[in-house]
């Protein structure tokens, strides 16, 4: 039995220092684990991709065989960051849920590169579902090269309970963030340092971050989405306190370097007791 599933492809990411795991899922899990739950991890990756093994102390993990594991090459300029898909792994589909996980209570799908397919959100009844959106608000051109895609189906949103984006998802649609929380109960639009918007049934209410020295961005919106779906059963399901330790873990997460950004069993147990 597993407490936390997540749905989407582990990534290798390309950077200076070598291939790195990355991806929603990589973060999530180290971070879900740190709550003590137990995590279920359904991927895809090259047969023998090294990088699960740094994620098999954290969840339990069933890989999809590929031929090429995901990958991102993200290259920082003036202008910031330009980001390219340098290969793709296998898709994700309902049939592809292992059945002694459908009953897992918390639910992530973590598309990172529209591996996922949406109708997977129809595969889970009576659970907490949260969508991380990203991964199907993005398209490649034949270079790699990621751009914006847009990206909206009610049918699907209706079967999840948490969605959650950042601004610069949309920044080339600003217009899909009332579309977004007109249709999922929970909406949560973060803004990095700024905070963010949690829509309720359409209703928004801002929250804050706490203020910290920035060492690097990468993986905090994702700690900040994994730690709102991990809190909640310790919570009460009380979604504005768990806001709260999320909005705490991923400031956290912005004082260190890269995957060693997801909190420590210690920081999650101080930040639930804050609130």
């Amino acid at each position: 039995m597993i407490d936390y599933l997540l749905i989407g492809h582990m990534t290798a990411d390309l950077t200076p220092g070598g291939r790195k795991a990355g991806g929603t899922v990589s973060y999530a899990a180290r971070t879900a684990a740190a709550f003590g739950l137990r995590v279920g991890l359904l991927t895809s990756a090259a047969v023998d991709e090294p990088l699960l093994d740094t994620l098999r102390p954290y969840a339990e993990i069933r890989s999809l065989p590929a031929a090429e594991t995901t990958t991102y090459e993200n290259i920082y300029g003036p202008t910031g960051r330009t980001q390219y898909v340098r290969g793709v792994a296998a898709p994700i589909r309902p049939e592809d849920i292992p059945a002694d996980w459908l009953d897992a209570p918390l639910v992530h799908l973590a598309p990172i590169a529209g591996e996922v397919d949406p109708q997977v959100a129809h595969s889970f009844h009576d659970k907490t579902v949260l969508l991380t959106l990203q991964g199907w608000l993005r398209r490649w051109e034949a270079d790699g090269r990621v751009h914006f895609r847009r990206w909206f189906d009610a049918d699907i949103l209706k079967s999840v309970n948490i969605a959650v984006f950042s601004e610069e998802d949309i920044v080339e649609a600003p217009d899909m963030e009332a579309a977004f929380a007109a249709s999922v109960d929970h909406l949560l639009l973060t803004r990095a340092e700024k905070g963010g918007t949690y829509y309720h049934k359409g209703t928004p209410t801002n929250y804050s971050t706490p203020r910290v020295e920035l060492v690097n961005a990468t993986g905090a919106g994702d700690v900040f989405a994994a730690a709102v779906l991990a809190s909640l059963p310790a919570l009460g399901h009380d979604l504005n306190k768990a806001i709260q330790v999320a909005a705490q873990l991923g400031a956290i997460c912005v004082t260190r370097y890269g995957i060693d950004g997801t909190p420590t069993p210690d920081e999650v147990r101080q930040a639930i007791a804050a609130v």
